[in-house]
C-alpha cells in the first residue's frame, strides 16, 4: 500500500509573528511621510539655500538666478551687526522666559486648595493661555501706551500735575516724561518678553496642576509626621515628584523663547531700528518682507537658529532617554 502523501504544514507568516512591531508602524508611516516632506526635505533645502545668493527670481527660461557663493552667507552674519543683537535678544528671551517655570509653579500651589470660587480663580489664571499670542500683542500693544494705556495713567497718577485750561482742555506736567517702553531702543524688548511671560506662565501654571493631582499623599503626610514645613515640604517632597512636570515645563518654554516672532511681529514689527529682533524675525526681515528678497542670507540665518534649537533639543532627548533607561 503507498503511503499516504505528508501534507506540508507551514507555521504562521512573518506578519503575525511579528504583529506587535509592525502595527506601531502602520499607523506611523503615514505621519512620517507628512514629516520628511514638510519638515526634513525643506530643513535641507534650507541649508542647501543658504551656500547661494538669490533673489527669488528665476529667469526666462525658468531657470533659477541663484549664485554659488559657499560659506559667504555665514561670513557676513559674523559681521551684521543685527545679526548679533537679533542674537542677543534672543539669549534675553531664553533667560527671562525661564521666570515662568518657577512662577507657573507657585501660582499652582496657590491654585492648588479647596476653598470656595478656585474654579474661577483657574479659569481667570488659564484664560492667557486660550488667547491667541496676536491678541496678547495688541493687549499690551495698548497697556505701554503712553497716551491712554495703563502705564501712562499710572504714570500721570503718580508723576504729574493735572492743569485744565481756559478752554477746558486737560495737560498734565510731569516731573519726568511718560516712558514709551515700545519705542525705546533699551527696554522694548523686555516689554515684548513681559507680554509674552504672561500666557506662557499660564502654560505652566497649568502642567504643575496636572502634577500635583498625582503627587502621593502618603508621602505627604510621612513628611508631615517627620516634622516637615512649608519649604522643606515643598522642597523635599513636592518638587521632586514634580519633576516630569517641570521637565515638560522646560521644553516648552525654551522651545517658545527660541521660535519667538508673533508677539514682536505684532508690537515692534522689529523696531525701534532693530532693537528688537530676534533670530527668527530677522530671517523673515532679510528674506520675505517687503525689503527682504535676501533668501540665501535669510537661509543661513535660519540655519544658526536651527542649530541652537537642534543642541536643546537633543539634549532634552538624551535626558529622556537617560530617565527611561534609569526605570528600567
Amino acid at each position: 500500500m503507498a503511503d499516504a502523501p505528508m501534507h506540508q504544514t507551514h507555521g504562521p507568516s512573518w506578519i503575525k509573528r511579528n504583529k506587535l512591531a509592525v502595527t506601531p508602524w502602520l499607523f506611523l508611516i503615514p505621519a512620517l511621510i507628512f514629516f520628511t516632506i514638510y519638515v526634513v526635505l525643506p530643513i535641507f533645502e534650507s541649508l542647501w539655500l543658504s551656500l547661494y545668493e538669490w533673489n527669488g527670481l528665476y529667469d526666462v527660461d525658468g531657470n533659477s538666478t541663484a549664485t554659488w557663493i559657499g560659506f559667504q552667507n555665514y561670513v557676513k552674519l559674523m559681521d551684521d551687526p543685527n545679526f548679533w543683537t537679533s542674537l542677543r535678544n534672543n539669549i534675553a528671551w531664553l533667560v527671562l522666559y525661564m521666570l515662568a517655570v518657577p512662577v507657573g509653579l507657585f501660582i499652582a500651589l496657590f491654585l492648588n486648595q479647596t476653598v470656595s470660587g478656585m474654579r474661577f480663580y483657574k479659569s481667570m489664571f488659564f484664560f492667557p493661555f486660550v488667547i491667541s499670542q496676536v491678541v496678547v500683542g495688541l493687549i499690551f500693544g495698548w497697556f505701554y501706551n503712553p497716551d491712554f494705556g495703563v502705564v501712562g495713567t499710572v504714570w500721570k497718577a503718580l508723576f504729574c500735575e493735572e492743569t485744565v485750561n481756559l478752554v477746558g482742555n486737560t495737560t498734565f506736567k510731569c516731573a519726568r516724561p511718560v516712558p514709551d517702553i515700545l519705542s525705546s531702543e533699551q527696554w522694548a524688548t523686555y516689554g515684548i518678553i513681559f507680554a509674552g511671560l504672561w500666557p506662557q506662565i499660564a502654560y505652566c501654571m497649568i502642567l504643575y496642576l496636572t502634577g500635583l493631582n498625582n503627587v502621593a499623599p502618603d508621602q505627604v503626610e510621612a513628611a508631615r509626621l517627620d516634622g516637615a514645613k512649608k519649604w522643606k515640604m515643598l522642597w523635599y517632597v513636592i518638587i521632586p515628584q514634580l519633576k516630569p512636570a517641570t521637565f515638560i515645563a522646560v521644553v516648552v518654554t525654551v522651545i517658545g523663547a527660541l521660535r519667538s516672532f508673533d508677539m514682536i511681529a505684532i508690537m515692534t514689527q522689529g523696531g525701534p531700528y532693530g532693537s528688537t529682533n530676534v533670530l527668527s524675525h530677522y530671517m523673515y526681515e532679510v528674506a520675505i518682507s517687503e525689503y527682504g528678497e535676501r533668501y540665501g542670507y535669510g537661509s543661513a540665518v535660519a540655519t544658526v537658529l536651527f542649530v541652537i534649537m537642534l543642541f536643546f533639543i537633543s539634549y532634552f532627548l538624551w535626558r529622556m532617554y537617560q530617565d527611561e533607561k534609569g526605570t528600567r
